[in-house]
């Protein structure tokens, strides 16, 4: 049977007084999704950057392919999970083209330079993401929304088995927010897996096989993304009353 890419074993989570999950318990493998779903304030980013690494749990273990993250080195991490958080800091001038090859950073050594083969890449993902006209210009001419699908085309170029995107479609408009879940979930078709916190419960359906959704007082629940997003817990969740409806296959949850 193949190993879980990770892991969390009895994970508990505060921020503050506020407590955000409690004995969670989950195995994510290659091939599956995950949405993080619940109202702001829940904790959402938190538990995301906990999962990544990048926070300490208050009780509980994370396991990246069988290791906690104090066992690995920066870079060894980096290969095998890539983070995509909410904060943009571009505070030096630089060309798209350069910030989107810091994705390959992790698959070089110490001294080495990008080569033809990361630069094709590089300029393949901007392409992907509709940005390859852009390959020159200064990252802080940028849009919100042109520097976001920055940020995506340099994740995917990361190419790691295992990717978290905190908000991924923040700032983009309709057509682009497809694009880019269905870039994210391309690669989950072939192998990888994906934890993404996003606010749309139908758009999370597009490219999710499974929820986790955050009640802010530390329950949670956590399954199949059919059984959990259905207008009874979602209504729950939110706080609001939600209707379902269904066109060409595609579901949608309206606020009555």
């Amino acid at each position: 049977m193949t190993a879980p890419l990770l892991t969390a074993r009895q994970l508990t989570i505060r921020i503050g007084a506020h407590l955000v999950c409690r004995d969670l318990e989950m195995r994510l493998f290659p091939g599956d999704s995950l949405v993080i779903l619940g109202r702001n304030g829940a904790g959402k980013s938190t538990l995301l950057a906990a999962l990544a690494g990048l926070r300490a749990p208050e009780g509980g273990e994370i396991l990246l392919n069988g290791k906690r993250y104090a066992e690995l080195k920066p870079r060894a991490a980096a290969r095998q999970r890539g983070w995509l958080g909410q904060r943009r800091d571009d505070p030096f001038a630089a060309r798209v083209l350069e910030i989107a090859l810091t994705g390959r950073h992790p698959h070089l050594g110490r001294w080495q330079w990008e080569s033809a083969a990361d630069v094709a890449k590089a300029r393949a993902a901007l392409a992907d993401v509709d940005l390859a006209q852009m390959a020159e210009r200064d990252v802080r001419t940028l849009s919100g929304g042109e520097r976001q699908r920055l940020a995506i085309a340099t994740l995917l170029l990361q190419e790691t088995p295992l990717m978290l995107a905190d908000e991924p479609i923040a700032h983009l408009d309709m057509n682009h927010q497809i694009v880019a879940l269905t870039l994210l979930a391309g690669r989950v078709r072939h192998g990888a897996a994906l934890i993404s916190v996003l606010h749309d419960p139908g758009l999370a359906m597009r490219c999710h096989t499974r929820a986790l959704l955050l009640y802010g007082d530390g329950e949670t629940e956590i399954g199949a993304a059919d059984a959990l997003l259905i207008p009874e817990k979602l209504s729950r969740l939110y706080g609001h009353p939600l209707l379902k409806t269904e066109a060409n296959g595609r579901a949608a949850f309206i606020p009555i």
